[in-house]
């Protein structure tokens, strides 16, 4: 694994998107468009929130079903082909279809490294309310190694739970990914949470969100990556589509822990009232 100090400074883009709802192959064929266009020197590439569906519950409906698929499958294969010409990682957050049990689908990130090889898949643990009518939570919290930098991803609605960040910075990741479709009206949850969750833990934080409007949700960008420190250092509007590119540099990580000690400082014993009841 590459570790703080092996590398000066990584690209990272974020694909801030709109997407047709149930138009999948348009949506598919739109985001390799912008990969294309204006990911061209970045190492990492992260798209949003179920970005070849569409996101909008009450508009999909069943469409889900029809338009999930497992993973491996059509889209990993389409994009490890865009991974492997451009040479450069990509993630994805589509619906998943269970491939043993019928009619059993996930919000899931795909995660595909520079060689077009399916590098693992995250399953949203925690789901907002409205999603557990169409989705079933997954039951880890993974950490990758994806092109050599441990990487971990948390979808959306999760970035108001401080202990997956935790756990995953234990785990050793050094950068996560948050890829959301946060309606407009919320974006003070995104732009605090984002922060914080790097401040947190003392680790990169890319957050992608989508924009553009589906039926009554308008989606708020701002996608944006975010330092050790809390700082944002890359930003989009809320606005319009655009392709949020950034370098990060994972020595800043170290500088932060010899600064502040967090983890050396933490109390797990203190902490058992989160998994015991009072």
């Amino acid at each position: 694994m590459k570790q703080p100090g092996e590398r000066e400074k990584i690209k990272v883009a974020l694909i801030q998107m709109d997407s047709k709802p149930k138009e999948k192959e348009h949506n598919i064929s739109h985001a390799k468009e912008l990969i294309r266009n204006n990911a061209v020197d970045a190492e990492f590439v992260c798209l949003p929130e179920l970005f070849s569906t569409g996101y909008n519950l009450n508009l999909m409906g069943d469409s889900f079903y029809e338009l999930a698929e497992t993973i491996p499958g059509p889209t990993t294969e389409e994009f490890g082909r865009l991974a492997r010409e451009r040479s450069l990682a990509i993630l994805g957050t589509i619906v998943e279809a269970d491939s043993i049990r019928k009619g059993v689908l996930y919000d899931t990130t795909f995660l595909i490294d520079s060689s077009g090889n399916l590098a693992g898949k995250y399953r949203k643990t925690h789901l907002y309310p409205a999603e557990h009518s169409y989705f079933r939570p997954g039951s880890k919290l993974p950490v990758f190694e994806l092109e050599g930098i441990k990487t971990g991803v948390a979808i959306c609605f999760e970035h108001a739970f401080p202990q997956i960040f935790t756990i995953l910075a234990l785990k050793g990741a050094l950068m996560i990914f948050i890829p959301s479709a946060v309606p407009t009206g919320y974006e003070y949850l995104l732009n605090l949470r984002s922060r914080a969750r790097a401040q947190d833990n003392q680790l990169f934080i890319a957050a992608v969100n989508r924009v553009g409007k589906e039926g009554e949700i308008s989606f708020c960008g701002l996608s944006k990556i975010i330092n050790p420190r809390g700082e944002v250092i890359a930003e989009g509007d809320g606005s319009r589509e655009q392709v949020v590119v950034g370098e990060i540099d994972l020595n800043l990580i170290l500088k932060e822990r010899k600064q502040e000690p967090f983890f050396r400082a933490m109390r797990p014993e203190l902490y058992r009232p989160l998994v015991k009841p009072l």
